[in-house]
């Protein structure tokens, strides 16, 4: 038999498609209410025959709230950026359900250690939150959703009873609608009655970028910490609302593995998590060996994934004084899929996913008492550790982009960290922050380790193999000056006003009506946002490339390079047109607008001199589709559509092969591969006056096409070719050799178009490649390099990090008329590095205005 099973399997036999009915699913002797409707009466298919698309999901979680309101609340968290609801079913004993509101209040006050110590955990209703499917395309979760909520609704006896007595259960049905329904569709319209098993099928083959990420192409399961997307944001608001004790992060793997389920590699555990946290879950993780032993499932744990980064879902809740724990399926990724196993089929996947949320509710009930003290001992802990530490604040702020700062406020805010306005000037690190432009972070917080986990820089390592990032110290992602203060530095009359709601800043038009000009700085955040909109209106921009002093009212004001100037006599808009639309602009994105009465100025260039040059609007296209790195573009999209109001045209390659680039003055491409991509097209539209913008590994590509002729500098050999090393040591020591995320600081030339709005001569960049340019012999093409010390925080091998110093960031490249602008790092990276936005608009505003001369090679 067994032979046989073999060769159907390599033969690629269709099977034929077949429901498994709740039975298989289920836990045996258990009585159901009939009056609960079964998955398949809502959404007309058995749980696992198809994939269940999103909206079928809701109305089944819809009508599972409505037949048993006795047991289950639905709640709607906000809706994702295509307007899908983001649902959240609040399940739970009808006793728990009438005291709703007071089981939250008191669950939250184990949280603050002021309030938490009189407080009896022996009858409290431990809080556990059952998330699923991140990532759209790992759907079992999702798919397992319908079960849980069925059989949470409908179960009947002591157990259950038990279970939601003492239990008030927070359910997910989907941390990702929009990736979900994308993904449900393209596998349900290749099934075929006969099921295709091949791995080589278009059902197992989704076309770019698939439907693991959000709208905007990004990986949800990375912004748990950065909080960029609404879906975050929403979803935390509710998180913090309850301060669940357990948080389940439903995934699915490659599809020739088991299940995992945490621990992960003991050795990748983030410093900052308490051993007690470890501890809590290997005790929850017997639960889960228990119930997938008794449906026979194999399964490991403590390898491959790890707990560093605070940003993903079954790590954050560990910073947070909860446990989170990731399950690992291996994925069918279709309905039935031939894999080294065997035949994987969907409903088993889903039938896993379903035993270990089980196993979950069963662990949290029976240690519930447990879970709940050590949430209490947690913050109890958190401000010991607070009250001994050398550092008592973090200070943080900008001098001339208050939006910035407010932005990264916005972010420590909904992480339930205090913030206040600075009261008084500080003197940190050898920089000054100021009253009304900084800010203050105190340590003494019941946040405290997740205050840590956000500026603290990091260079020493346990491990050297990393599931995700190495750093991610928030304060050099926004490229904000901070600061830790001593208890010298800091007292109590450094905080202002403590903040609840971020406000951002609103800009002011300072002139009026009869102005000779108007000029703006370059260094808010929004301004490339301001200055499209202006030229969107119809005005005519001008960009500074040289400083000057010039009076407006009041007084005099000295302007640096990059300053955007709006000559009234150049306009088609009469006077008044153009000051109101400039006001409007000034006030939405926080900028302060100057209207002068003169071009003559007091020192540097006049308003007419030919330093003054003109800005053209940025019509801009990206090359998108298969080989492209979806993340990267979709960070570019992110910031451009959602930022910054810029349209930008997405060009799959076969699109970029026939069409017309004439109306395009700006391509961008990410990392990724272009092998069918007309690169002699390519090359004549940059020599033809184009700027092309290249990130990452395009930056190789371009050099290797002819676009540039950029070289590389190489590593040396990770070890000693005469070292006597085992088979088992390959996997550590190939794997080190990856750049997986770290930080480095750039030098910079703050002369340089590229560098217009920076005021710092050192700006912190994100490096997760090993792309590592070569100087060259011409200085001023090299507006970013990087010095012989540039590793800020993250780890890096030896052999990386030679190849790294003294190596170019940024490099221009002239072509005919046109330009290559090569950015070897991520500036965008993850929508949260504010730091690079301005290195990256810059290439889109000025790119055609740079000049690098002679000089040899760039």
């Amino acid at each position: 038999m067994r032979k046989f099973t073999l060769l159907f399997i390599l033969l690629g036999t269709c099977i034929t498609s077949f429901a498994q009915e709740l039975s298989y699913y289920l836990p045996k002797d258990v009585t159901y209410d009939a009056a609960i409707p079964k998955p398949k009466d809502i959404i007309f298919h058995e749980v696992g025959e198809w994939h269940v698309t999103h909206d079928r999901l809701v109305n089944y979680m819809k009508a599972i709230a409505t037949a048993c309101p006795e047991r289950v609340k639905l709640e709607n968290m906000g809706f994702t950026y295509e307007g899908r609801p983001q649902v959240l079913l609040i399940i739970s004993s009808k006793k728990n359900l009438q005291n709703l509101e007071q089981i939250r209040i008191q669950h939250v006050q184990l949280t603050d250690p002021t309030k938490s110590g009189s407080l009896a955990t022996e009858n409290m209703p431990i809080v556990v939150w059952i998330g699923h499917s991140i990532h759209g395309n790992e759907p079992s979760g999702a798919n397992a959703s319908l079960l849980s909520a069925y059989y949470l609704a409908a179960a009947q006896g002591k157990a259950i009873d038990d279970l939601l007595d003492n239990v008030v259960i927070l359910f997910d049905p989907s941390f990702n609608p929009d990736g979900l329904q994308r993904f449900s569709t393209w596998v349900n319209q290749h099934k075929s009655k006969n099921l295709v098993t091949d791995p080589n099928s278009r059902e197992f083959n989704e076309v770019w970028p698939g439907g693991r990420f959000n709208h905007y192409w990004f990986d949800l399961n990375r912004d748990w910490l950065p909080a960029v997307h609404q879906e975050s944001q929403n979803r935390l608001k509710w998180f913090h609302a309850w301060k669940p004790n357990i948080l389940t992060d439903h995934h699915e793997q490659g599809s020739n593995a088991s299940f995992f389920f945490q621990p992960g590699v003991p050795s990748r555990v983030n410093p900052i998590t308490p051993a007690k946290n470890q501890e809590l879950t290997g005790k929850l993780a017997k639960f889960h060996a228990q119930y997938l032993d008794k449906i026979g499932s194999l399964y490991f744990t403590k390898e491959n994934y790890d707990d560093y980064y605070y940003g993903k879902g079954s790590t954050y809740p560990d910073v947070n004084g909860a446990i989170g724990i990731l399950f690992e399926q291996a994925s069918s990724r279709g309905h039935a899929q031939q894999t080294s196993n065997g035949i994987l089929r969907f409903p088993f996947t889903i039938r896993n996913q379903f035993t270990t949320t089980l196993s979950t509710l069963e662990g949290a009930r029976v240690l519930r008492k447990e879970f709940l003290d050590w949430q209490r001992e947690f913050y109890k802990s958190a401000m010991t550790e607070a009250a001994a530490a050398p550092g008592k604040a973090f200070v943080f702020g900008s001098q001339d982009d208050g939006t910035k700062a407010a932005v990264f406020s916005q972010m420590l805010r909904r992480h339930q960290i205090d913030v206040y306005e600075l009261n008084a000037d500080v003197n940190a690190d050898g920089s000054n922050f100021s009253k009304g432009k900084g800010f203050v972070v105190p340590a003494n917080q019941p946040q405290f380790r997740l205050i840590h986990a956000i500026f603290d820089k990091t260079l020493n390592y346990k491990d050297s193999l990393f599931y995700d990032i190495t750093a991610w110290t928030m304060p050099l992602a926004f490229g904000l000056n901070y600061a830790e203060l001593n208890a010298t530095k800091f007292n109590a009359s450094l905080l202002g006003n403590k903040l609840d709601q971020v406000e951002m800043p609103k800009g002011q038009l300072l002139g009026d009506n009869n102005s000779y000009a108007y000029l703006f700085e370059w260094n808010e955040l929004l301004a490339p946002k301001a200055l499209y909109e202006m030229q969107d209106a119809g005005l005519m921009t001008k960009v500074a490339s040289n400083p000057f002093e010039i009076a407006v009212s009041g007084g005099t004001h000295k302007f640096n390079y990059g300053t955007i100037v709006i000559p009234v006599s150049l306009q088609r808009l009469t006077g008044d047109k153009v000051n109101e639309i400039i006001k409007g602009i000034a006030e939405k994105n926080g900028l302060t607008v100057y209207g002068v009465q003169t071009g003559n100025v007091i020192s540097g260039s006049d308003l007419g001199s030919s330093k003054m040059l003109s800005v053209a609007k940025p019509s801009v296209a990206m090359i998108v589709g298969a080989g492209v790195n979806a993340t990267d573009a979709g960070e570019i999209w992110h910031l451009l559509d959602q930022r910054m109001n810029i349209p930008s045209t997405h060009l799959e390659i076969p699109v970029f092969n026939r069409v017309d680039l004439g109306k395009y003055n700006t391509i961008i491409m990410v990392g990724g591969s272009y092998g069918e991509l007309n690169k002699d097209k390519l090359k004549a539209w940059v020599q033809g006056g184009g700027v092309l913008i290249a990130t990452e590994e395009s930056v190789q590509w371009a050099a290797q096409n002819g676009l540039t002729n950029i070289t590389f500098k190489k590593t040396e050999a990770p070890i000693d070719s005469s070292a006597r090393l085992t088979y088992v040591d390959r996997e550590q020591i190939n794997g080190a050799q990856q750049v997986s995320g770290a930080i480095f600081g750039a030098e910079v030339d703050l002369t340089n178009p590229l560098a217009y709005g920076y005021t710092q001569k050192t700006v912190s960049l994100f490096k997760a490649n090993r792309v590592f340019p070569e100087k060259g012999k011409n200085p001023f093409a090299i507006p970013f390099y990087y010095g012989s010390n540039p590793l800020q925080s993250g780890w890096v091998s030896k052999s990386n990090a030679d190849a790294i110093k003294n190596s170019a960031a940024v490099i221009i490249s002239p072509l005919g008329s046109g330009k290559v602008i090569n950015i070897a790092d991520n500036p965008n990276f993850r929508a949260f590095w504010l730091g690079g936005t301005k290195l990256f608009m810059n290439a889109i505003f000025f790119g055609r205005l740079l000049e690098v001369g002679a000089g040899g090679r760039e």
